[in-house]
């Protein structure tokens, strides 16, 4: 048997091949072919050479990623994975060899190579290590404690529960799980989506592999083998959302230079060596930069170094201490066909810590959390640690999973749900709200059905500003008409509406009030206080962290610097403000998608669509309010697992398959993505497009 390729008239990748290590050799050439570009950048990015050919602009990933050890970490993490999963090592051994195989081929399709003045390079054995580890190390947010550490600065350590609070700079992604006894069917229904900054090539690939041991089809991470996060076996089907655990931590370090040259650490036993040596980072248009790369006994220092007189902070996380980074799971998904199988496998998971939902065709289900949460310390989830106290320090074992029966529904929507003991701060309830109230609505889902849950734009979120707006009193008359306007509007934030985009400009205005109160001003200056790198700048501007505080700022809840009477004046003077402005227009105008892409305007003249939803929506596309009205996170796919026939799923992405410019697959499932429809999963291969036939 020779491996296939097949493809669906959506360009979807569907592989077959005899064995598993054929199989991850055609995903791997697969991913080079359709993501070429995508998945070098996403190498360089591990080892910090983006700036060589995205110029300065990249310098400061380059730079954090050379002194966080992305790519040594990865490549202990596969050193163990030798050790102790060697079946699993040789697996990502013959995916990196695909990946090797297809390069050159790939990279002559993709014209961002000659327009960056890039070849194509080699991946290493521990390549896709270090993609998952690049693509999830800010994902946990450890910078949010740079921003509480600067509030209690500024404010006094009690306004920390200001900020250490559920609000919209947590994730926005969805999942949910219906019973047997609450579908058409008869057997269980798994449906989300996981809301991420949206990348063009999308982070996300819709991808089937097939061999004699298992036939999957889920959601691939381009540079990754397997299917982490979302896959169907057509036994058992699984999905996760980010259970915002806090499981890195920062500790202040006090460090010196000795006569010699070398660097010592305070550590709780006293002075102790670092590890420390010099890198030369390369720079497109500009001279190259050096950067001195130091690791205490706590983790790499990413924030100061021995020379500044100031305290350094160094990063400790689950990868770098233990060398595991959960890869000998992903072998484990494909192979399980029971609830029971994908439940041991997930054992071993690590990064990033997931709420899973899980259901197989006997009809069991799985709620629970997996992943490695340290156990230390309640203050070290917090805020920044000293180094040099040993009552901040780990303990050796990993924090417990929680785990939850399923009882007619489950829904993962990043609150304060099973997770709660791992973190700090969650999402807001709302989204999880709202969709167990849409999903109480029926006892009969269908796959086709989820679509409706995907797209509901209901802002429960804007209770509290229309409430104090219900409260105040407004001078003259358009400023009351604009109230009353408010008063009235549906709370849907639908493309069409200009209601919609009255409620955000109203609420950007009160977030730039609230920034510029005496309560609040002396916070305007930590983005741009010393010794943060540029990296970390947007974790601490004021009026993002306004603005996801804003609920909670609004209500008092958790008490707070300003009165009731305060917090009036502020709507009272947003509202004057907006009302004398013109007539909006509808919120899909404002409210634009706007993609992260490595190398931008290689597309002249490309537009991108208007978006529905909000933060707090189900459909949750996301804006910073009070900075843009433009959409850069959002659903990076939508899935429906059917247990009762897997060809019934359904699943969209937000641009396409192929990350190749002018490919007809390259933006065709963007419309459907923005209406809000999916596309059919195939599973019958006489269905499929044979496309090339390789050597095994």
């Amino acid at each position: 048997m020779r491996n296939e390729v097949y493809r669906d008239d959506w360009g979807i990748p569907h592989l077959r091949a005899p064995g598993i290590r054929q199989l991850a050799h055609a995903q791997g050439r697969n991913a080079a072919l359709d993501r070429a570009w995508q998945i070098e950048v996403e190498r360089h990015r591990v080892q910090g050479t983006t700036a060589a050919f995205l110029g300065a602009d990249a310098l400061e990933w380059d730079r954090f990623a050379r002194r966080v050890r992305l790519d040594d970490t990865a490549r202990r993490c596969f050193e163990r994975l030798e050790r102790v999963a060697p079946r699993t090592a040789d697996w990502v051994l013959s995916y990196v060899d695909g990946v090797n195989a297809g390069l050159t081929e790939g990279a002559g399709r993709a014209p961002e190579f000659a327009a960056a003045g890039l070849a194509p390079g080699s991946w290493r054995p521990w390549t896709p290590l270090g993609v998952w580890l690049s693509t999830h190390i800010l994902f946990a947010g450890f910078p949010t404690k740079l921003w509480r550490e600067e509030v209690a600065r500024r404010l006094g350590d009690d306004a920390i529960e200001l900020f250490a609070t559920d609000g919209p700079g947590t994730s926005g992604s969805n999942g949910w799980l219906v019973t047997p006894e609450r579908t058409a069917t008869g057997a269980p229904i798994i449906a989300g989506d996981p809301h991420r900054f949206i990348e063009d090539p999308g982070v996300y690939q819709q991808i089937r592999l097939a061999c004699p041991e298992f036939d999957v089809l889920g959601l691939a991470v381009p540079g990754v083998p397997g299917l982490a996060h979302f896959g169907h076996t057509g036994h058992v089907a699984w999905a996760i959302t980010n259970a915002m655990a806090d499981y890195q931590d920062l500790y202040r370090e006090r460090l010196r230079r000795t006569p010699a040259g070398d660097v010592e650490a305070l550590g709780p036993d006293g002075w102790e060596p670092a590890a420390a040596h010099t890198e030369t980072i390369d720079v497109a248009g500009a001279d190259a930069v050096t950067v001195e790369v130091v690791e205490t006994g706590r983790g790499p220092v990413i924030i100061g170094g021995p020379d500044t007189g100031e305290e350094a902070v160094s990063l400790r996380h689950p990868p770098r201490v233990t060398g595991e980074l959960g890869f000998d799971t992903l072998l484990a998904l494909l192979r399980s066909r029971t609830v029971a199988e994908l439940d041991t496998a997930l054992d071993r998971w690590v990064e990033p810590v997931n709420v899973v939902l899980a259901a197989d065709t006997a009809g069991a289900t799985l709620h629970r959390v997996a992943g490695h949460v340290p156990v230390r310390p309640h203050e070290n989830r917090l805020r920044t640690v000293p180094a040099w106290d040993a009552a901040y320090t780990w303990r050796d074992r990993r924090a417990p999973m929680p785990r939850a029966d399923v009882r007619g529904a489950a829904v993962m929507a990043n609150q304060r749900g099973i997770a709660a003991p791992l973190g700090i701060e969650f999402a807001p309830p709302h989204r999880a709200g709202r969709i167990r109230e849409l999903l109480d609505e029926s006892a009969h889902w269908t796959a086709k059905d989820m679509a409706n849950l995907h797209m509901d734009t209901h802002l429960a979120s804007a209770r509290p500003l229309l409430g104090l707006l219900e409260e105040v009193a407004v001078p003259g008359p358009q400023a009351v008409r604009l109230r009353e306007r408010l008063l009235r509007w549906d709370r849907r934030m639908d493309a069409d509406s200009t209601d919609a985009t009255l409620y955000a400009a109203l609420r950007a205005e009160v977030v730039h009030r609230l920034a510029a109160h005496p309560a609040f001003a002396p916070l305007n200056g930590a983005a741009h206080s010393d010794p943060y790198p540029d990296l970390f700048r947007p974790w601490l501007a004021t009026v993002p962290r306004i603005a996801y505080a804003l609920e909670g700022l609004l209500t008092g809840t958790g008490g707070g610097p300003l009165t009731h009477a305060e917090r009036l004046a502020v709507v009272a003077g947003a509202v004057e403000r907006i009302a004398g402005e013109d007539v909006p227009r509808p919120w899909g105008e404002a409210h634009r998608l706007a993609p992260w892409q490595a190398l931008p305007g290689t597309h002249p003249g490309e537009t991108w669509p208007g978006l529905a939803g909000d933060h707090d929506c189900v459909l949750s596309t996301s804006s910073v309010p009070g900075v843009t009205d433009h959409s850069a996170r959002g659903p990076a796919a939508r899935y429906v697992w059917d247990l009762a026939r897997r060809e019934d799923s359904l699943w969209v992405v937000p641009l396409g398959a192929s990350g190749v410019p002018g490919d007809a697959h390259h933006r065709d499932q963007l419309p459907l993505w923005v209406r809000g429809e999916l596309v059919p999963v195939v599973t019958d291969w006489n269905l499929l497009h044979r496309e090339e036939e390789n050597p095994s």
